[in-house]
């Protein structure tokens, strides 16, 4: 049973699977900055050293690259982009399988070298195969999914060096309601997936005749098969260890952050006295796991401004002070930012959109 958001809050996404979706929001003319304000993430984000993302972050650039796009496709053109370095270490494994079959085995064991975002699943029920994904994201839009089986596609395609006979697909989400009643919107799922898949099933499936699992990699190079599964074990285990100990380290900062905010202060040195560390061991920390202290409190910032302005009686000289800032248009600023508008016509529109509701 998929996870919900919040279990998997600590989970991330490789630099590299994230290229794919800064491409396709080129291709728009979608600049990374314009996409990181629009997700309300922070630009730095984005930069090519970035080693690695907030999987949370990635699902809302996807939608943000939707909407700025204008593109009711968006993620399967991001899964178009995709190729076998995207993957991560585990890309060269896939490139060492001797069969289809090896190679779907090994995206179950090691997707996690490339994200968190879902799992996948190989199982053979007589002559039919089903490959499936768990998205750990239930509640995203059907980009995430699509972004994903198209990835596969083109990457299936790659490696068995020919077009693969089109699978039988059913995704959980609604393929676009309203949108599938234009033939323009269903041609590209069969232009992209080569077919049409059923829409609001019960789990993300690709079916197939089985006896595929046992087509070749053609100039698989099978020797490097072991070595590169033990480096990505090694990775694995790394992996692991760093994820407990980021998920530690940013709630430890987190919730520092926000009793340094309610004290009047919520600097790099006072939050470190407080984690009873010098400030450069915490910011060593915080670059191992992937993120830094000016980025937290970005988050920690912006995520108690969204809950102030929900409060009326809160005023946005009131909430600047209790963000820690000196003045209200030091806040304002920062809120563009993040938000891609003012706090007062954030607050309007939630006010209105509430309203609405009722």
């Amino acid at each position: 049973m998929p996870g919900t958001d919040s279990d998997h809050a600590q989970g991330r996404v490789a630099g590299a699977y994230l290229q794919p979706l800064l491409e396709a929001a080129g291709a728009h003319g979608i600049a990374a900055a314009t996409l990181a304000q629009a997700a309300g993430i922070a630009p730095h984000s984005l930069e090519a050293s970035t080693a690695s993302l907030a999987a949370r972050d990635y699902v809302r650039l996807l939608d943000a690259g939707a909407q700025l796009a204008g593109d009711a496709h968006f993620g399967l053109h991001v899964g178009q982009r995709v190729r076998m370095g995207t993957y991560s270490a585990y890309g060269l494994i896939l490139l060492s399988c001797k069969n289809m079959g090896q190679a779907l085995e090994q995206t179950a064991r090691y997707e996690r070298l490339a994200h968190d975002l879902g799992r996948s699943t190989l199982q053979r029920d007589g002559a039919v195969a089903h490959y499936g994904w768990s998205s750990h994201y239930p509640g995203a839009s059907r980009h995430l999914v699509d972004s994903v089986f198209a990835g596969v596609k083109v990457c299936g395609d790659w490696l068995a060096g020919v077009p693969l006979p089109p699978a039988r697909l059913a995704f959980t989400h609604d393929g676009g309601g309203d949108l599938l009643r234009c033939a323009t919107h269903r041609d590209e799922y069969m232009r992209v997936l080569g077919s049409l898949p059923a829409f609001g099933a019960s789990t993300n499936t690709a079916s197939f005749e089985a006896q595929l699992l046992d087509w070749p990699v053609p100039n698989a190079d099978v020797s490097l098969y072991p070595v590169l599964c033990q480096h990505a074990e090694q990775l694995l285990a790394q992996r692991q260890a760093t994820a407990e100990s980021s998920g530690a380290i940013e709630t430890q900062v987190h919730a520092a952050i926000v009793a340094g905010l309610r004290l009047g202060s919520a600097r790099l040195a006072s939050v470190a006295a407080m984690l009873a560390v010098t400030p450069r061991t915490l910011q060593r920390k915080l670059a191992d796991a992937g993120t830094s202290f000016q980025a937290l409190l970005d988050q920690t910032r912006y995520s108690l401004a969204r809950d102030y302005l929900r409060t009326p009686d809160l005023s946005l000289v009131d909430i600047a002070f209790l963000l820690g800032y000196q003045e209200q248009s030091a806040f304002n600023h920062a809120f563009r930012v993040w938000a891609g508008t003012n706090p007062g016509a954030w607050r309007l529109h939630q006010l209105q959109a509430r309203q609405a509701r009722f």
